[in-house]
Formats: C-alpha cells, structure tokens, sequence
C-alpha cells in the first residue's frame, strides 16, 4: 500500500504523467509527493488536471477565495477565523455520508506544528475485506447500510441559543445522509472492499436495531485492530493523493494545541464510485431515498 514520488513538481506534470499518477493510485491506493511548493491557486489547477474538484455543501469549510479548497485550520487570517480546526479525528472515507462520495483526494498541509506531531492514518479495506471469516462475508454479500454526518456537526456561533433537537434537524435536512453498499466494486481495478467506518456508518439496513449495531460494532472492531495499515507522518512539502474507494483514514489527534492547517481538494474522476458486487444475490433491495427507510432502520 503506497508509493513515494520525489523530484517530480506537481504543479508543471504533463498529461502523461497526470494518466501514470492516476494508474499508481488505483493500483497502491495512496501516494505521498516530497518536496512540493504550490501556491494556492497552482494547488487548484494542478487537482483539475485529475477531474472536477468537488465544492464542499457547507461553505464555511471553504478557502475564501476558492470555495473548492476544504480549509482544515486553528490559524487565524487576518485575525479571522478561516476553515474548521480539528477534522476527521474519527474512522471516514470523505463524503460517505453522500450520495455521491469523493473518488480521489488531495491533501497539502500548509502549517505543521512545530513539535512535528501530526500523523494521518489509512486502512486498506480491499485487505480488511479478504480477511474476513466467510460466515461474515456472506452476511454482508447484498447488504447495504446507511451512513450520516449528523453526529460529526461542529457547532457554529450561528447555533448559540438553538435546542439540540433543532440542531440535529436542521443537520439532517441539509445532509439527509446517504445509503451505500456494504461490499463495493472499484470500477478501474475490479476490487472488493468493505465499505463502512466508524465515524459515519449508522445501521445496516433490514435488520433489527440490536442485530445492526452488534454486527457493525464486530466489523468496527475488525478494523480498528487490522495490520493493514499505514501512518503517515506529515512533513514539510508532502502533497498526499489517495483513492478514497479502498482506503479509509482518519487523523491523530495532535499532543499539543500548536498552529495547524492543511488545504484538502477532493476531485471526481470520471468513473462512478462503486460496482456492486453482490447485488445479484439479491439479498436486500436497495431504497431509493433516505425515506423509504424502514421504522427500525431509521432508529438510533
């Protein structure tokens, strides 16, 4: 899992690396870049060459001047506040909680702290897939689950004086969440994995409340405690491009409250997510939209 590029600038590749660079990563999942010095809107020409880099749905995630840059900061800018500090501290694929979930992502730190405590960890789920028993594979074969961003909200100071409940509704009116299925294709390798996280996966679909949070909490489990892993220790001019189909990340929460921010593109390639291998088994049907959810696979 993984490839290190070095001496290759992002900001001037050319189409052919740009096709090798897209090879490499749905082959190895991730590839770190050394040594790279982009300004912004070089960082932001540089990801359209990959495919359309998605705009966040909530905009004060957004660069301010280019809302398709997700600032992830504690740093103030002109003695504002710029972005959300402390994302992603949890077990995610980006936008999982969507309909639609980020194919490709770049991530480029621009401050570190300067103790160089910051680490991002990745999973390979192609190989969590392959090492699960059978009796647990057959039960995922066909199923789906359904995955929200409810939980995860950071609270603006717009929320002041607002009760939770509406909060928690106003959430699922903007982000209504999104059903997926639990063993995905990958539509350029032809790959297996197991497609759900701790941070957004909330119920598998068709079962009874318990049975659903005992087996998601097992497969939780499995994954927290997979060998099939890779931390990565940011450094000064690494650029991370990662298929977000395969893997799921999270980051290590830093030892220190030290200055901190990363720029993150994610950008959509032109193949769909997933293929749904299973699917004719015929297991469970698929709901079209988040109301079709049963009484027991709406609970909580």
């Amino acid at each position: 899992m993984g490839v290190v590029i070095e001496d290759l600038d992002l900001s001037k590749v050319t189409e052919d690396q740009v096709a090798e660079i897209r090879r490499l990563v749905y082959d190895h999942k991730f590839i770190v870049f050394r040594h790279q010095d982009m300004g912004t809107d070089e960082y932001l020409r540089m990801a359209r060459r990959f495919g359309r880099p998605q705009v966040y749905f909530q905009d004060h995630y957004h660069h301010p001047a280019h809302p398709e840059i997700f600032v992830s900061s504690n740093v103030p800018e002109n003695g504002r506040k710029v972005g959300v500090s402390g994302t992603g501290r949890f077990w995610h694929t980006d936008y999982q909680f969507f309909d639609e979930p980020l194919s490709t992502v770049f991530m480029y730190p621009q401050v570190l702290p300067d103790s160089g405590v910051r680490e991002t960890t990745f999973v390979d789920m192609e190989r969590v897939w392959e090492d699960l028993s059978e009796e647990l594979r057959v039960r995922l074969e066909g199923a789906y689950a359904f995955h929200e961003v409810t939980w995860y909200y950071k609270v603006q100071p717009s929320d002041i004086d607002r009760a939770l409940i509406d909060l928690v509704k106003s959430i699922r009116q903007e982000s209504p969440g999104a059903v997926h299925p639990m063993v995905i294709r990958h539509p350029v390798t032809g790959k297996r994995s197991l497609y759900v996280s701790e941070g957004f996966t909330s119920r598998v679909l068709g079962l009874p409340v318990a049975e659903s949070r005992a087996l998601l909490e097992e497969l939780f489990e499995i994954i927290d405690g997979s060998p099939h892993r890779h931390v990565h220790p940011w450094q000064e001019g690494d650029v991370l491009f990662w298929d977000n189909r395969g893997l799921i990340h999270r980051a290590m929460d830093q030892l220190t409250d030290e200055p901190s921010k990363s720029y993150r593109i994610g950008v959509y390639d032109e193949f769909p997510f997933y293929e749904m291998p299973g699917n004719e088994a015929g297991n469970l049907a698929r709901p079209s939209d988040p109301d079709r959810l049963t009484a027991s696979d709406r609970a909580s």
